[in-house]
């Protein structure tokens, strides 16, 4: 069964509408995460609201919010209050217009969500607003209010369903020139690139996010069970240090291409053992974690390829 939705409302296009949930296509939940303890005594630390002036504790059903309109004043807002701006993308997902996916930047790309009809009635307008877009590379774009703020949201055609992708908006992202244009320009020799271009080449794979593994989280579970089990872990940094010795970037490249063609010969048909060794890696963090294993989730579709920025 499908987790309560972040969002219900309505997909409205033109004068077609239908009721709709969008559920959050990710989650965090499985992550490692610490707590703030004392250290004396072990026992988790608790934080309390002060009165940044009368420094007082400050009870729950006193906490408010408030805009800052000068230097310490505010304007008081009652959630009520917020509730009450009525806007249509409130509760409605009104479709404004079609783009091609290939010319969004990427760099827009925020939160994703599951679309999917919230009623049996009205399944049939959902599936024709979602046939209509399959198969043209082209996008919807509207607008929704998600955590008291209007966000454009983008929706593509997936399996049986819509992806929403809220986009930010221009003044969100940092012109790239601010980082960018300090940079050298510098011109590539023609065998510096082939040699280049040839490593590019052998290391070339099809997108598989399930052959991901995270080896920060890895390691940090196999320290929590040494502690649990009481052996001392070492408190120095095990990074290993960068090579002191400096080698010409034209042997680097000859070296890296010898390389990468031999691990390519090495490595084209994986056996089917390592592969079951990676898929089930999320059995080594369970005893740390203590969470319930959730059944895995249908293998999500190949995204379109997006023009790069």
């Amino acid at each position: 069964m499908a987790p309560r939705p972040y969002w219900k409302g309505y997909l409205k296009l033109s004068l077609v509408s239908c009721p709709i949930a969008l559920h959050s296509a990710t989650s965090s939940s499985e992550r490692i995460a610490f707590r703030q303890i004392n250290k004396q005594t072990g026992n988790r630390l608790r934080q309390q609201l002060v009165d940044e002036v009368t420094r007082e504790p400050v009870e729950a059903a006193d906490k408010g919010r408030g805009y800052e309109y000068a230097k310490g004043a505010y304007v008081q807002v009652e959630d009520e209050e917020l509730d009450a701006v009525a806007i249509e993308s409130n509760h409605t997902i009104e479709i404004d217009k079609f783009v091609p996916h290939a010319e969004i930047d990427e760099r827009y790309f925020d939160s994703t969500y599951y679309v999917m009809p919230d009623d049996k009635v009205g399944q049939e307008a959902f599936a024709v607003i979602r046939e209509a877009m399959r198969g043209k590379g082209m996008v919807a774009l509207g607008r929704v209010v998600l955590a008291k703020r209007e966000r454009v949201i983008m929706l593509q055609p997936w399996d049986k369903g819509l992806i929403g992708t809220t986009l930010r908006y221009a003044y969100e992202v940092r012109p790239a020139k601010e980082y960018f244009d300090d940079i050298s320009d510098v011109k590539v020799s023609a065998d510096m690139l082939k040699l280049a271009q040839h490593i590019l080449d052998s290391k070339a794979d099809e997108f598989d996010p399930s052959t991901f593994v995270d080896n920060y989280e890895k390691a940090m579970v196999a320290m929590l069970q040494k502690k649990q089990a009481g052996i001392v872990v070492p408190k120095e940094s095990g990074a290993p240090r960068m090579p002191k010795n400096v080698i010409n970037l034209m042997d680097a490249l000859r070296r890296s291409a010898g390389a990468s063609s031999t691990a390519a010969k090495v490595t084209a048909k994986p056996s089917k053992k390592s592969k079951k060794r990676i898929e089930g890696q999320r059995e080594m963090l369970l005893p740390i974690t203590g969470k319930r294993k959730e059944p895995a989730r249908e293998a999500s579709k190949p995204a379109t390829r997006r023009k790069a920025s």
